[in-house]
């Protein structure tokens, strides 16, 4: 029986903003490699390979009827009255009206709230910079101009989010996210790409979770998703963990339609989805790890004649492919980041490696271990396994206090860093503190204790069925993925632990798999509450849905209604409107250099350098007038930025080119942010 009209029309929606990412992303990145990112190549390839993938991905979409699949399975089978399995019309028209409500309403609150962070202060910053160069230039590196200043000696061209090579500036990151960034300003709105991306992000989480626990449960999945404060705040700027988050749940889904019916081409494009996850982050790479592990299953399944085997080689072809494609694009685009990683990188490889060799020798072992017999005592345990290791986590912080003694440079960023963030927060100063040991409680802040304590049960059942008779099937790769990012990212989350910045990490995986799991267990919630009847029913399962919804907005309402960072796309525009056209500008503070050295480069197309500083905060000035002279002699006009009018005094006749007022992200450290600090830019500019 074909799936229903409201059914189909949920399942197609929630996939297509994976494919029509990938789409992109697969004509983007050449014409990038061949520095034709333009907008009259990349609309004229992208389109007709986005409309390809998302002919391919949707097409013959069938199989029992989602909602009532979906809806039987996560009640555990009981009676499709009980369940709502067999509810049609109206009811199943408002599932998906909710849905698509929710994710337009998500995408126009975060549009009208976005955040303009143009100046380079942190990574948002980084993507719009690096998105605006290749949406004027269409290509890669970026030219560091050393001609404009008569040499580069004593000069530096590389700043934060950047990297000096062979006479080129190369940025950090991956090309994944500032393709699609580039879009904004190709069409005049550089700040609403972002906006787009988390309202297909909230179609994508809906949709995996209407196929795996119901589409009853689509629209509250979809609510507490969009108002969980790391997605919001992700959403508004330009990260990489939104766009990352359509890619790995969008393979979720497309596995699981093709897992419904088996074809190569379903499994080819679920493994390619998947795999091109690693072009948005190179943590990716971690990410699709259980994929690799599931298609190598599938593979052994085929030899015992499961119908589902079929779908391992092509899953681990396209797997392959859009993994490939993004170690490709880090080589050639990113390699000075890639080695900066590397100590991560390379085990990941050498665990991918480790993986097919496995996956190699169960293909040929299937036989025999599908005769293995697990002890009775083995599903129960694995499900007490599932309770403990998060209970274990959240009581981490009672037991461990995570550390790191600073031993490179970047360690020691860090460690001042911190130490500057507990004076503003009024904590005990040690600059050595991770506070990693805090990360389950960060989850609990950003979609509420219950969520945590739902998603952890409901985990736990997933695993004691599974392991005692291997159903239901569907779940098993949604729950590795999901079970091993969210565990290794709370783990060692790797990233500087002030809130809301440290909470970008949970997004692509931690955030919606919780939702995903809670989704589960009110599904498993209501069925019991059915069995004491429909005025416990009603109300168990209002009170139940309350309490997933409501603590993720008592936490985000602190900072829901304040945009950040405003107002510097026009204090841009502004400073290099006064900045000469013949202009050569030599940035003499550390500061001033770190935040527009390629702000000035990119959007103002005037050749920037930093004075060397010789280890001080301000460039000696012995240097800066050597510099002047030199520039003068190449035949251009030296322009002198610093942060204070005395700083460029000596040098010229004066004026201030920025003074913004307006506000940044709190920065907490032991508590969920509930508001947001004043932010003041200042730059002076002379003209030698």
């Amino acid at each position: 029986m074909e799936l229903d009209r409201p059914g189909r029309a949920l399942a197609v929606i929630s996939v297509l903003p994976a494919l029509a990412v990938a789409g992109w992303l697969l004509v983007g990145l050449p014409l990038l490699l061949l520095g034709r990112y333009a907008p009259l190549p990349a609309t004229l390839l992208g389109l007709p390979a986005v409309a390809l993938l998302c002919w391919a991905g949707t097409r013959r979409l069938g199989g029992s009827g989602l909602r009532a699949r979906a809806a039987s399975r996560a009640a555990g089978a009981v009676s499709a009255d009980s369940t709502g399995a067999t509810s049609t019309g109206t009811a199943a028209v408002w599932h998906v009206a909710g849905v698509v409500a929710v994710a337009v309403a998500s995408g126009v609150f975060n549009a009208i709230m976005h955040s303009e962070q143009v100046a380079i202060r942190r990574d948002p910053a980084t993507y719009a910079q690096y998105a605006a160069w290749i949406a004027g230039h269409g290509s890669l590196p970026i030219p560091a101009q050393a001609e404009a200043f008569g040499g580069a000696d004593g000069l530096a061209f590389a700043s934060v989010g950047s990297y000096a090579v062979d006479g080129s500036v190369v940025p950090q990151f991956m090309p994944g996210p500032p393709m699609m960034f580039a879009i904004g300003n190709w069409l005049g709105a550089p700040f609403m790409i972002p906006a787009v991306l988390g309202a297909l992000a909230v179609l994508t989480v809906a949709g995996v979770v209407a196929r795996l626990a119901g589409a009853r449960w689509a629209v509250v999945a979809a609510l507490a998703f969009a108002v969980s404060m790391p997605i919001l705040y992700t959403s508004r700027t330009t990260f990489s963990e939104i766009p990352s988050l359509i890619l790995l749940f969008g393979g979720l889904a497309l596995a699981y339609d093709a897992l419904e019916r088996p074809t190569w081409g379903r499994g080819l494009l679920a493994g390619l989805v998947s795999g091109l996850a690693v072009l948005v982050r190179i943590d990716g790479l971690r990410d699709v790890l259980p994929v690799l592990a599931f298609a190598g299953l599938l593979i052994a399944m085929r030899r015992l004649g499961r119908p589902q085997g079929m779908l391992g080689l092509p899953l681990l072809a396209g797997l392959v492919a859009g993994a490939g494609i993004g170690m490709s694009a880090a080589y050639l685009l990113a390699r000075p980041y890639l080695d900066y990683l590397s100590a991560s990188v390379k085990p990941l490889l050498l665990i991918c490696a480790a993986v097919l060799v496995v996956i190699l020798i169960g293909t040929a072992a299937a036989p025999a271990l599908a005769r293995i017999r697990l002890p009775k005592w083995a599903p129960r345990a694995g499900g007490a396994l599932v309770v403990l290791l998060m209970a274990a986590l959240y009581a981490r912080p009672w037991f461990q206090t995570v550390t790191r003694v600073p031993s490179n440079s970047d360690d020691y960023r860090t460690f001042e860093m911190i130490k500057q963030i507990q004076r503003a927060n009024g904590l005990p100063i040690d600059g050595t503190r991770l506070y990693f040991e805090n990360s389950l409680h960060w989850v609990a802040w950003y979609v509420g204790l219950p969520t945590v304590v739902l998603a952890t049960l409901a985990a736990a059942l997933l695993v004691r069925r599974l392991l005692r008779d291997g159903a239901p099937f569907e779940w098993l790769l949604p729950l590795a993925v999901v079970g091993w990012t969210t565990v290794s990212t709370l783990i060692r989350p790797e990233i500087t632990p002030d809130h809301p910045w440290a909470a970008r990490r949970l997004v692509p995986i931690v955030i919606p798999g919780m939702i995903l799991l809670a989704a589960y267990g009110l599904a498993r919630l209501r069925s019991l509450f059915d069995r004491h009847g429909p005025h416990v029913r009603k109300w168990g399962t209002a009170l139940a849905v309350a309490l997933v919804l409501v603590p993720p907005v008592v936490t985000s309402i602190g900072t829901a209604f304040t945009p950040v960072e405003r107002g510097e796309a026009a204090a841009v525009e502004a400073m290099c409107a006064r900045i000469p056209a013949d202009a050569s500008v030599l940035i003499v503070e550390r500061v001033t250099a770190d935040r527009f050295t390629q702000v000035i480069r990119g959007m103002c197309g005037k050749p920037a350098a930093f004075v060397d500083r010789e280890g001080h905060e301000t460039a000696p000035e012995d240097n800066v007038r050597r510099q002047i002279d030199r520039v003068r002699a190449a035949g251009r006009v030296p322009v002198v930025l610093g942060a204070e009018q005395g700083q460029v005094s000596m040098y010229g006749t004066t004026s201030q080119v920025v003074e913004l007022v307006t506000r940044q992200d709190e920065r907490s450290l032991t508590e969920a942010p509930n508001g947001t600090w004043s932010l003041r830019m200042n730059v002076w500019m002379a003209v030698a």
